[in-house]
């Protein structure tokens, strides 16, 4: 089965960093530049897990995963916030809205590999 992972952060070098780390731990990996643009992928295809970043122009991650949410093909789907945002209400925000981890910028890239397998598998 194809475990296709969808990236989203505003930051090509980001977006880049992450999926050469998920892509040489065999994962199949879709970038997209900000929550609007995600949206729009997630309507043509499934993805096992999203990792998405929360400052994002046109629509931030808190306001994708709510929209991601609210179709009911997504309700299994893991996403994961991956900010350098790192204060607790944001955070709780994001659980409420159906995140299921935060992670803080600059990553490590076996942490998240780490993560990515609990959910995903490896």
């Amino acid at each position: 089965m194809s475990r296709t992972i969808l990236v989203v952060d505003d930051s090509p070098s980001v977006r880049h960093m992450i999926a050469s780390t998920l892509q040489s731990a065999g994962y199949d990996v879709e970038t997209a530049q900000d929550g609007q643009e995600a949206l729009e992928f997630t309507e043509r295809r499934p993805f096992q897990a999203v990792i998405t970043d929360q400052n994002m122009p046109r629509l931030d991650g808190l306001g994708f995963c709510q929209a991601f949410r609210a179709k009911p093909q997504n309700q299994g789907v893991p996403v994961i916030f991956l900010s350098t945002e790192s204060e607790g209400s944001i955070k709780d925000r994001a659980r409420a809205a159906g995140a299921i981890g935060w992670m803080t910028k600059p990553f490590d890239q076996e942490k998240l590999l780490s993560v990515v397998g609990k959910v995903v598998g490896p």
